[in-house]
């Protein structure tokens, strides 16, 4: 069994991956229904939260039906993180993650996310005072280092662990690397197998298939997998690698009906927390792959991420629902 601190997140947990403008609070919902163990917030600004910034604070809201639940938060300012902590527990989370791992340039080029793997001592120290600064777990999520000459995760995972870092996820991939070629999960092991760990190790990266969820459980032997890109639009990935790892067979694919419901749902809980607006802006994303599959689709796909207006978007999943029913997904 996992633990974060006291928090017991089963038996090789999967943790839906904090993914900006993607794992906010109707997202995580759905995620949570279809078996995810631990959700996290999008990622905060440390900066937008002292300031109070609209967008970085309306990030913290949290539910009930989601815990365990992270907020993730970023930045390279020791007393802007330390803020932002008293700010962030104020919203009542179970686990604070910290972000050296985002590559986007406009976060790097503050010495933010990824950028700090140029600094690891900064880096510790940072988690160092956060951890102190709270009662709360404080976890990190990195890379493998900044580029493929200077990765340094086994002994920045120990350092981590040392100042009271109650888990790591590591991508695998150097901020370098962003999202291109393939994750290397091989460093990631060596972390969880360095008998001074005793932290939960959670690999993160290319866990696009229960089979891949498996070979990171059983070939590499961490302890839980942190799934990103494969759930956009697609929350019933969590469900189906437990079915695999409980049976060895593949689930049977979500019905069209479910996933006409789902982005029904999705859609009117998104424009219930943000607004008309940017509800329907931000769940655009997800639609491809709600109904990837479906032969001669672009029609109802255009309708339903070029409409600012939620009705026709809704009207759009009246419509495929009615055309493709009974449609069987491989």
């Amino acid at each position: 069994m996992a633990k974060i601190g006291n928090i017991d997140v089963g038996d090789f947990p999967l943790l839906l991956a904090p993914m900006e403008d993607v794992s906010d609070p109707p997202f995580r919902a759905l995620c949570k229904e279809q078996g995810a163990d631990v959700v996290y917030t999008e990622f905060i600004s440390s900066e937008g939260l002292i300031r109070d910034a609209a967008k970085s604070t309306m990030k913290l809201d949290i539910y009930e039906k989601e815990r365990p639940v992270g907020i993730q938060i970023f930045g390279a300012n020791l007393e802007s993180m330390l803020q932002s902590v008293e700010i962030v527990e104020k919203s009542g989370p179970d686990i604070i993650d910290i972000n050296f791992g985002c590559p986007v340039k406009k976060v790097v080029s503050k010495g933010a996310g990824a950028g700090i793997l140029k600094d690891v001592d900064l880096m510790v120290s940072l988690t160092k005072a956060m951890v102190e600064h709270t009662k709360l777990p404080v976890t990190v999520k990195t890379r493998l280092g900044w580029d493929h000459d200077s990765i340094k995760i086994l002994e920045v995972a120990e350092k981590l662990q040392d100042v009271g870092c109650q888990a790591i996820s590591i991508h695998g991939r150097t901020r370098a690397q962003m999202y291109k070629g393939e994750a290397d999960w091989a460093p990631i092991a060596e972390v969880k197998n360095n008998p001074r760990m005793h932290i939960p190790v959670f690999g993160n990266g290319d866990v696009d298939s229960p089979e891949k969820a498996m070979e990171m459980r059983d070939s590499y032997g961490l302890d839980g997998a942190m799934i990103g890109r494969a759930s956009i639009g697609y929350p019933w990935f969590f469900r189906e690698v437990k079915h695999y790892f409980k049976t060895g067979e593949h689930m049977a694919p979500p019905t069209l009906e479910e996933r006409v419901d789902a982005a029904r749902r999705h859609l009117q809980m998104a424009i219930d927390w943000k607004g008309e607006r940017l509800g329907v802006f931000e769940t655009r994303r997800h639609y491809t792959n709600y109904f990837k599959g479906i032969p001669h689709f672009k029609e109802y796909r255009m309708k339903m991420v070029t409409s600012d207006d939620s009705i026709d978007v809704f009207k759009a999943f009246d419509e495929v629902e009615k055309e493709f029913a009974g449609y069987e997904f491989a």
